[in-house]
């Protein structure tokens, strides 16, 4: 209950000062449907030369779009803007405040500043899914339709754990400021399937760097193109991987001097 209160002030107060810059979030709304127009734009140019892309058809491409527009608005919303002021914080000193309060730190780096008006990504998301889907003709079933949101949550965690670990190095490397530039680096490979990339390619996106497994994967599990193997595969490495992001934090945490030193 204690960490449901403090989630719902911090949305409080970022909804505030949403609210201070109304013209700025009519703007960026606009931007984001511009950049949407894109997107669809250099599908559809892609498509009229082709009929399927790595055995993916338009409407397929519609809906891995929109599962992308929805791990990426995880990003935007929350990895974006607390890496500046973390990365500040390690500099400053100013970590020990966060450290100090009886919260774990690692909720209240992630959650200090949240872009609240990137719930209108989240809409845009949820309707390319559901369009993408009804163009390709898939079948869904509610089993598949239950995978396909466990496995978008598994793939979230994913990209958060990537996220913690990245910002964790500047525990060790004080300037690291790119952190979160190699992530979005990382996650744009996501914007297409993982077949479309080569063997060698597909397993280090899928395993090593399983930025498919937040993008591809989860379609894949609404297409029913996964055995239960697969899935239970799939969300193990996401344990894993939040398992592993949660300890280089704790050891980065011990590292870490203050601004007393």
């Amino acid at each position: 209950m204690h960490t449901l209160k403090l989630l719902s002030s911090f949305l409080k107060v970022n909804i505030q000062m949403s609210l201070a810059y109304r013209a700025d979030t009519v703007v960026n709304i606009l931007l984001n449907l511009m950049w949407l127009g894109w997107e669809l734009l250099s599908l559809n140019i892609i498509f009229s030369n082709t009929s399927t892309l790595g055995g993916w058809g338009l409407g397929e491409l519609i809906a891995l779009l929109g599962v992308f527009r929805l791990v990426n608005t995880l990003m935007i919303a929350l990895i974006w803007p607390n890496t500046e002021k973390f990365n500040q914080s390690i500099r400053d000193g100013s970590m020990d405040y966060t450290i100090l309060q009886p919260v774990n730190s690692m909720f209240l780096v992630t959650f200090s500043r949240i872009t609240v008006w990137r719930i209108w990504d989240l809409v845009l998301a949820v309707i390319l899914i559901v369009v993408g889907i009804n163009m390709a003709g898939d079948i869904i079933t509610p089993f598949s339709l239950l995978t396909f949101i466990l496995l978008t949550v598994t793939g979230m965690i994913i990209i958060y754990s990537l996220w913690i670990i990245l910002i964790a190095m500047t525990f060790w490397f004080t300037k690291f400021d790119n952190n979160v530039t190699i992530l979005q680096a990382l996650l744009d490979s996501g914007r297409y399937p993982a077949t479309v990339y080569p063997a060698w390619l597909r397993i280090i996106v899928t395993f090593i760097i399983p930025i498919a497994v937040a993008t591809t994967i989860p379609l894949q599990a609404l297409r029913g193109d996964l055995a239960s193997g697969q899935i239970l595969l799939f969300i193990a490495i996401s344990v894993v991987g939040f398992w592993t992001a949660t300890n280089i934090w704790k050891m980065g945490l011990k590292r870490y001097s203050g601004a007393s030193s």
